[in-house]
């Protein structure tokens, strides 16, 4: 993660497969669930007059391999100014290297889409996204997600926008992305910058990964200033060394960089920041939702252990949740919930809802008043994504598994 930053308008991408359809949900073809297999609904009240979640879509990459597209350099169509070419960089007469993708539709009824990205075509696309054994041991099989390099990028996501209320959650564990010392923090030579997007500094002082996050439009692998502009809430770590941040370790906060776990929300109304780090957090952490602007995690992970994140969306709330074994805390669950509307979490308004109270026609300098922050009558659809998004940072590798959607049934 390199600070959230946000604010850009609604995005212009190529509609591809299904992407730009409607929310996901389970195929309407089936007149009655699946009994077995990944993505079956499983819950017992399934059709059934009791209001509850029901699991519309499971992954448990259990197959041996995924079909990834061979790399392919065609340019990607975003006309946002914070897109790999977009007008922010282009002002400041940065123009993007090449970038070769590929991609393949997971699951039943190719729910999922992983999508992998970098700017060599040496290796093959399964060194970035394979399945594989269990790092914890036994026959069970994972995702791993990797980056050889620091401009490598892999990224999961759904193939369509999620539906009204959702619940999603993934098993994440065994990462390995740096560790937040001094030294490489988990790079090959130490050497790496940010270019050309973040310019010739280092890229070094900052390496992570993203547990589950919900984004305001259809994710991407980009460079890591546009993942930051379209974030809504987020369970992510960076490691970085000097430390920016501060752990609750159960009695303080403590400034630290290593394997820190943010819980937070984009404060859409917040003041301050700039085109580099955009609007606040509203991180949670020792129990509560922290002022505007700190920069808080909630605990440390241990590098070699599973935990499961989720995220729900229902009648105007978020709730973001971790469960398993921390550094600080032990064997627990943290769990937050915020209200979407009263506490303005940036773009919370879907497609067809009123942006309310939370409108905000400010806009960074370097973009200009047609780039307002927040402006009436524009919605963003939710999605939702998880690995490395950034195509010029973050170097190592990170294990998901079990990805569950649940939609509600009233």
């Amino acid at each position: 993660m390199r600070w959230a930053l946000q604010g850009a308008r609604a995005l212009l991408f190529l509609c591809i497969s299904s992407a730009c359809g409607a929310p996901l949900a389970p195929s309407a073809t089936t007149s009655s669930p699946p009994t077995s297999g990944a993505g079956a609904p499983t819950k017992a009240n399934y059709g059934a007059a009791t209001p509850g979640w029901i699991v519309a879509y499971e992954e448990t990459f259990d197959a041996p391999s995924l079909a990834l597209s061979a790399w392919n350099s065609a340019p990607m169509i975003d006309a946002t100014p914070f897109a790999d070419d977009g007008s922010y960089f282009r002002r400041q007469g940065i123009t993007p290297p090449t970038i070769y993708r590929a991609s393949s539709p997971i699951g039943r009824d190719g729910w999922l889409t992983i999508e992998s990205a970098s700017r060599s075509i040496a290796g093959s696309p399964t060194e970035l996204a394979q399945t594989v054994v269990d790092p914890a041991g036994g026959t069970n099989r994972v995702l791993r997600v990797r980056s050889p390099a620091h401009t490598d990028a892999t990224i999961v996501r759904p193939t369509r926008a999620l539906p009204e209320a959702y619940r999603v959650s993934v098993r994440v564990g065994f990462p390995s992305f740096g560790d937040g010392k001094p030294g490489k923090n988990g790079y090959d030579t130490g050497n790496e910058t940010a270019e050309p997007w973040s310019g010739p500094t280092s890229a070094v002082d900052q390496n992570g990964f993203y547990w589950l996050t919900i984004l305001d439009t259809l994710p991407r692998p980009h460079n890591n200033t546009w993942i930051h502009h379209h974030r809504k809430v987020v369970v992510d770590s960076d490691n970085h060394s000097p430390p920016w941040m501060q752990i609750w370790n159960g009695t303080r906060f403590v400034d630290s960089g290593e394997h820190p776990i943010m819980l937070f929300a984009i404060d859409g109304k917040g003041h301050g920041g700039n085109e580099q780090i955009g609007k606040p957090f509203l991180a949670y952490s020792a129990g509560a939702w922290q002022p505007s602007g700190e920069i808080r995690a909630v605990d440390a992970y241990k590098p070699r252990a599973w935990y499961t994140a989720t995220i729900t969306r229902k009648s105007g709330l978020f709730t973001i949740s971790l469960e398993g074994d921390f550094a600080f805390g032990g064997q627990k669950k943290y769990e937050a919930t915020i209200d979407a509307a009263a506490k303005c979490v940036f773009h919370e308004n879907r497609p067809g809802e009123s942006a309310g109270s939370c409108v905000d026609n400010g806009f960074w300098p370097a973009l200009g008043a047609q780039h307002p922050h927040w402006p009436a009558g524009e919605g963003w659809a939710d999605w939702f994504m998880f690995g490395d998004p950034h195509e010029n940072y973050y170097e190592g590798e990170v294990y998901y598994d079990d990805v569950r959607l649940e939609i509600w049934k009233d």
